[in-house]
């Protein structure tokens, strides 16, 4: 292959924010010898879709700012008693509630699971394209007292109200004032 297309083609791909194009030559040599122009293109178009909803799905785990990972699937539902069924599970995994833009209300005992179900829904709805904030509640309210007294609540709002999916934990633990309750609530 000629060195100076090949810069031509990174030079390209770059100015085209198309990166995997770059990297033809793995898709070349992996490909069926008998493959048209056509599949071949076709092939450098699905790895380049596959890496950019890989990248945005990790742009969107960043943001979520998740404490830890835990999956709805690690989650032992047989510490609920039968309370709560799989079917149950997989209709909150599903993350229609978002779209229907309804709220979940989460209360229960320290030590349930109630953190790991909510990270677990967050995730999925990470992987399903939303946009999740996960913060704790004394943090929130102490974020949202700093931004008003730095006349920046309106940005924190409106950063807020961006996401599809606002995870608030540790609710019910922490006591504000009545500043702090009618910043947050």
């Amino acid at each position: 292959m000629n060195i100076a297309l090949d810069e031509q083609i990174k030079l390209l791909s770059k100015q085209l924010k198309i990166p995997t194009f770059a990297g033809y030559h793995n898709i070349q040599n992996h490909a069926d010898p008998n493959s048209t122009f056509g599949e071949l293109l076709l092939e450098l178009m699905r790895t380049e879709y596959e890496q950019r909803q890989e990248n945005n799905n990790r742009r969107r785990l960043k943001q979520a700012n998740f404490p830890f990972t835990k999956t709805i699937d690690e989650l032992d539902l047989s510490r609920y008693d039968g309370q709560i069924s799989d079917l149950f599970i997989s209709e909150l995994a599903s993350c229609r509630f978002i779209d229907e833009k309804k709220n979940l209300v989460m209360i229960g005992n320290p030590g349930r699971g109630k953190t790991h179900m909510a990270i677990g829904i967050g995730l999925k709805a990470c992987a399903g394209g939303k946009s999740v904030l996960f913060k704790n509640a004394a943090s929130l309210s102490t974020e949202l007292s700093e931004a008003k007294d730095n006349y920046a609540l309106g940005k924190l709002e409106k950063r807020i109200q961006k996401v599809d999916l606002l995870i608030i934990d540790e609710m019910g633990y922490v006591s504000f004032d009545r500043f702090q309750s009618e910043l947050l609530f």
